[in-house]
Formats: C-alpha cells, sequence, structure tokens
C-alpha cells in the first residue's frame, strides 16, 4: 500500500505519538484544571508544554495566546464569528476551503460581507488584486496559506505587511502548512492564525488551534462557546482572559498529548529538513506526471512554490474512476473531486468533476512516488485505447 493522501490526513504519525497517547490514558487520564490531585496537575502540565511548543513553533512570544481547538476549521470559526463584527467587509480569495467559506456565508445573515479575490489559473495572488479589494468597511484579510488543491503558496509575508499598513486583522488558515512550511507569526504579521494537528504537524485528529498576535485585543473577542473552563468558577461569566476566554469544556487531552510528541519530532527533525524533502517529492512527482502524455497537471507545476500537493487529470478517465483503480488495482491511496474546495476547483477549470489528488509526506519514499507516476501512466494508456 502506498498512501499518498496526506493532505487530508498524515499518515503515519511520528514517533513517539502513539506512545504519548498510550501513555497518557495508561499513567495519567485525569482532568487537566479540574482537580487539585498529582494527576489533574500532572495533565495541566502536559497542556501548558503543548502550548509552549505550539507558541515557540510559530514564533508567538506568549503561550497563553495559543487557543485550543477541534481542528482547523473549529479555530476558523472561533476567529471569524469572535472578532468580526455587523458591518464589517472581508477580503479573502478564489481558492479557498469550505472552512472558509462557509462560515463567511453564513456570516451574510450577520450583516457582514467578503470579496473572494480571483486567483490565477495556477492559484497564484497578486497582493496588489487584495489591495484593491479593500473599502472602507474592511476589518480583516482572511486567506489559505496554501491551497489544498494545488498546493500553491499564498504570500502570506507581503499581505500580512499589507494588512498592518491598512490596520487591518490578518487571519491566516494554515491547515496544508503547518508543520512543512515555515511560519513565524510576528515575522509575517500575522493576527490569527488558525492550524490542524492531523496534517502535516504529524499529530492526531481532534486536534487544532487558533494562536492570537498581540495585537488583537482579547477584549474585543466574543467567545463562540461558553461553559466551564476550571478558572473564575464562582462568576457566571466567560473569564475575559485567555485562553480560557476562548476554551471551554474538557480539552481533547489524549490528543493533545500525541501533539505534543509530534511537535518535539518536528522540532528535532527541523521544519527545513521537513521542508526539503517533500520538495523533493514534489519535484519528482511533478516531472514524472508531466511527462505523461494525455495528463493535465495544475498548479505553478515547480516544488518551490508549492507544498507536496499535486491535482492532475487523466484524458477520458473521470477522478472518481481513476482513483478507484488506483486503489484497487495499484494499493494507492490518493483523493479525488473537489476536495471541500469548489471554488478552487472553477478557478482552475476543473469545477464540477474535479482532480486527482497526490500528496505524498515527509515519509513517503522515492520509490514509492515513481510506482505511483507509474500506475498513472498505465492508466494513461488504457484511457487513451478506449
Amino acid at each position: 500500500m502506498i498512501y499518498l493522501d496526506n493532505a487530508a490526513t498524515s499518515w503515519p504519525k511520528a514517533p513517539g505519538v502513539a506512545e504519548a497517547i498510550t501513555r497518557f490514558l495508561t499513567d495519567v487520564g485525569a482532568n487537566p484544571g479540574r482537580s487539585g490531585h498529582r494527576l489533574s496537575i500532572e495533565a495541566a502540565r502536559m497542556v501548558s508544554t503543548v502550548r509552549e511548543l505550539t507558541a515557540g513553533l510559530f514564533g508567538s512570544p506568549d503561550p497563553l495566546r495559543v487557543v485550543f481547538t477541534l481542528n482547523v476549521t473549529h479555530a476558523i470559526n472561533v476567529a471569524l464569528q469572535g472578532v468580526l463584527r455587523p458591518g464589517d467587509h472581508v477580503v479573502t480569495s478564489s481558492v479557498e476551503h469550505n472552512s472558509m467559506i462557509r462560515p463567511l456565508n453564513a456570516l451574510r445573515e450577520a450583516g457582514i460581507s467578503f470579496t473572494a479575490v480571483a486567483c490565477a489559473s495556477d492559484g497564484s495572488l497578486d497582493p496588489a488584486d487584495i489591495e484593491a479589494s479593500i473599502t472602507p468597511a474592511t476589518a480583516m484579510i482572511a486567506l489559505t496559506h496554501a491551497s489544498n488543491v494545488l498546493g500553491t503558496l499564498l504570500p502570506a509575508e507581503r499581505i500580512g505587511a499589507l494588512a498592518r499598513e491598512r490596520g487591518l486583522l490578518f487571519l491566516l488558515d494554515a491547515a496544508s502548512t503547518a508543520g512543512c512550511v515555515p511560519i513565524d507569526i510576528v515575522a509575517d504579521n500575522i493576527d490569527l492564525l488558525a492550524f490542524t494537528g492531523h496534517k502535516a504537524l504529524l499529530g492526531p485528529t481532534g486536534t487544532g488551534g487558533l494562536v492570537i498576535g498581540e495585537r488583537v485585543n482579547p477584549a474585543r473577542i466574543r467567545p463562540v462557546f461558553q461553559g466551564g473552563t476550571g478558572s473564575r468558577s464562582a462568576t457566571e461569566s466567560q473569564p475575559p482572559f485567555l485562553p480560557d476566554l476562548l476554551e471551554c469544556g474538557t480539552l481533547n487531552t489524549t490528543g493533545l498529548a500525541g501533539l505534543g510528541a509530534a511537535f518535539a519530532w518536528i522540532n528535532a527533525t527541523g521544519i527545513h529538513h521537513i521542508q526539503n524533502t517533500c520538495r523533493t517529492h514534489t519535484r519528482l512527482l511533478l516531472e514524472r506526471l508531466q511527462a505523461i502524455p494525455g495528463v493535465s497537471v495544475y498548479g505553478p507545476r515547480d516544488a518551490s512554490l508549492q507544498t507536496a500537493t499535486v491535482s492532475f487529470n487523466i484524458q477520458g478517465m473521470s477522478p472518481s474512476r481513476a482513483g478507484q483503480l488506483l486503489d484497487e488495482r495499484f494499493g494507492i491511496l490518493c483523493r479525488v473531486g473537489l476536495h471541500c474546495a469548489p471554488r478552487a476547483h472553477t478557478t482552475i477549470g476543473t469545477f464540477p468533476h474535479g482532480t486527482i489528488r497526490f500528496s505524498p509526506g515527509v515519509f513517503s519514499a522515492q520509490d514509492e512516488i515513481a510506482i505511483a507516476a507509474d500506475a498513472v501512466e498505465c492508466l494513461n494508456r488504457e484511457a487513451r485505447c478506449e
């Protein structure tokens, strides 16, 4: 079996993740911040350590501004619903995942509008087009860091600088980049960084978070959920300080234990090494697929301008059929269709059928990528003969 679906969920996970989860469940298991006994204190210490690791990975000077969520979609909703107010306008892009577009559409009912700036056919975005879409009502620029369909890296640093110059908040969806692309919320002028733990961060599902920059006043944020925090229990109002303002109910402590182990592995390995490994995989995949007549490859087609996410189609064969054959005949696991990003497919002209998406990860092997390309070549020959 060859796993090329890391853009959906990474597998295998980082060394130590499963062991950390087992250890927490076996030896700790208590609820952090809810009791005063030794196991609760140990659980709280673990959560605090993972908060510090998260802050360090993303360049946040204050670990208390790391809010844990269930995933990046949860984090984006917390950011959009918590910060925006009726009359506000948001600038986004035409390659966004539904995790951004659906909340923005829902917020129209609250009097919040948005403009989706058209990206080029390779998914690239000109910051000048973002600037041209800013209006007096614009309060935020909210973008994906990289397209989950094309892998195209959007110019986050330049757009962050633009947002800072114009006095706007910058929300970055790092679902596809956290763990495989260096991110620094201070240097990149990011005010709200949403991430998920189960993709390139190599951690468990059900983990993620929102890193809140120093420019965002907690008093400005309206909590999406309210409930127990283990702090200020005598009051019936949500505590006004971070992270308690935006964290309520029992955290996924089991998942966070695994995420902490993933962070430790990433720190020991190095983000740049991970990025270079994934670029090597991407370069080989692009070279092989583009050399096959009848195969259309989308995106920048340049490993230095994208993540290890490559979308393509085989002429004469639907993506769904190709995906089925790749799995059943060749043992190659990938994702096909619209990838929860219909606007991105509209942008590149592949809506409504979508594409075949290969997404190797840091643990993929070069020979696996070569075998996958051979399989595509075989399916392409069959499609051309039909």
